[in-house]
């Protein structure tokens, strides 16, 4: 899953959203140094990414984009899911996308002392460009895509991002329908109690 989902995924709890967030920039065992909210956030940054890397669900999705981005279909995948969460934001919560993005983007900002030098980077291009919002438009999934396209190692071909979306929107979104309600019902057992205890 990509920012929008992990973010959704971190329950309103402040010090998990920015755990959630800076997770994909530590590697390896969380260092004490973190109040213990952003270690949760991280380890439930890693729980989502654990349990959406091995559904079957996800796994066709892959198995769909293969052809057209190879080695980088799970990037896709996660950018995509993005899009389906955005436009489909009202099933998913009474908050309305825009309000929701603007708080996530004022606690991150709050919060970035506890961010390293690569998340404050990413915090710096998200806001300037919106990406939290404009994962619900085509022109923000093409400049996202686009800009993954620019900074990837080998040839991906996600530049022509929109051309694969366009030819398997329905397949795509039908498989992200089903697959997200798991995996919030997946990460809400698992975590609820770590979730209550820290906000005792």
């Amino acid at each position: 899953m990509n920012f929008l989902a992990h973010q959704y995924l971190s329950f309103h709890s402040e010090p998990v959203m920015v755990g959630n967030f800076i997770a994909d920039t530590i590697k390896g065992v969380v260092s004490d140094d973190h109040p213990e909210g952003v270690k949760l956030g991280i380890q439930i940054h890693r729980a989502i990414d654990t349990y959406t890397d091995a559904h079957p669900i996800v796994l066709e999705t892959r198995k769909l984009l293969y052809p057209w981005f190879h080695k980088y279909a799970a990037v896709v995948q996660d950018v995509y899911y993005d899009h389906f969460l955005a436009i489909n934001w009202h099933f998913y919560s009474a908050i309305p996308l825009p309000e929701f993005v603007n708080n996530v983007y004022n606690v991150l900002t709050q919060n970035d002392f506890l961010m390293n030098e690569k998340a404050l980077r990413i915090l710096h291009f998200m806001k300037l460009h919106n990406w939290l919002f404009n994962y619900s438009t085509m022109a923000g999934i093409d400049r996202a895509l686009k800009g993954l396209s620019q900074r990837a190692t080998f040839k991906s071909n996600m530049e022509n991002g929109l051309e694969a979306l366009d030819a398997n929107y329905a397949a795509l979104n039908e498989h992200f329908k089903e697959f997200f309600p798991l995996l919030v019902n997946e990460i809400k057992r698992e975590y609820t109690a770590p979730l209550l205890d820290l906000n005792k």
